[in-house]
């Protein structure tokens, strides 16, 4: 019997953190400006959820959203971000992902990041979708212990495009213990079958979560039940 297939929600805000682990989401992804791909949240917001939530929840450390390459002092910015939260709030693990200007996984930036880290566990996030060659890149993540699972859409804006990539991918990791978080495009109409045509074992939702499917609105209890519901019976 496989394990249950795990589902992680985007919060923004405390009621929306509620409203997740009050459904039965496994998981929260907390972050700010949900629009622009999610940036890093206030630290007061970062230790309140922390503190209150009954699901893990895993940080955003992301300083704008121009791209993923960042200046010297926005890499010291976030490696500041990333010491508050680990030694001031009970977050589950950090997400974040850094880029050469070859659309690269840029490895002095991550060996700092994961440095300040200091053992929390990290996620690292759609960045890895501009890379032309994902399967490269996930075998060098995978050299970096402290980066547990990969977020992606398989390279393509909608992840229900990239079915087979996927499949190949979840393989790849697998072989390195990395968990495969697929998110991006995923609907509750699309969800069922596109985690048994994969057989990714956590999901990552954002907008198919929130009340009338609109990034703009609070998480709706009533989606998350039912996102829940169709990974159980998946």
């Amino acid at each position: 019997m496989t394990n249950a297939i795990l589902l992680e929600v985007i919060a923004t805000t405390a009621e929306d953190a509620r409203i997740a682990a009050a459904a039965g989401a496994d998981r929260i992804e907390l972050i700010a400006a949900q629009q622009q791909g999610g940036l890093t949240p206030e630290m007061n917001l970062v230790q309140q959820i922390t503190a209150e939530s009954s699901i893990p929840v895993h940080v955003m450390i992301r300083p704008h959203s121009r791209s993923f390459q960042y200046t010297a002092d926005e890499l010291e910015q976030m490696v500041r971000d990333i010491r508050q939260v680990t030694e001031h709030t009970q977050a589950a693990a950090l997400v974040l992902g850094v880029l050469n200007d070859r659309q690269q996984v840029d490895e002095p930036a991550l060996n700092r990041l994961l440095e300040a880290a200091n053992g929390l566990s990290v996620t690292f996030h759609r960045a890895f979708d501009e890379i032309r060659d994902q399967e490269q890149a996930l075998h060098t993540l995978a050299r970096y212990p402290g980066i547990t699972r990969i977020l992606t859409s398989g390279g393509q804006p909608s992840i229900l495009d990239a079915r087979d990539k996927i499949v190949r991918l979840d393989k790849i990791a697998r072989q390195h213990q990395i968990r495969l978080l697929a998110g991006a495009g995923l609907t509750l109409d699309t969800l069922g079958e596109f985690v048994r045509d994969t057989g990714v074992q956590e999901v990552h939702l954002g907008s198919a979560v929130r009340q009338q499917g609109d990034i703009h609105l609070p998480l709706d209890a009533e989606r998350i039940r039912q996102a829940k519901a169709i990974l159980l019976s998946s």
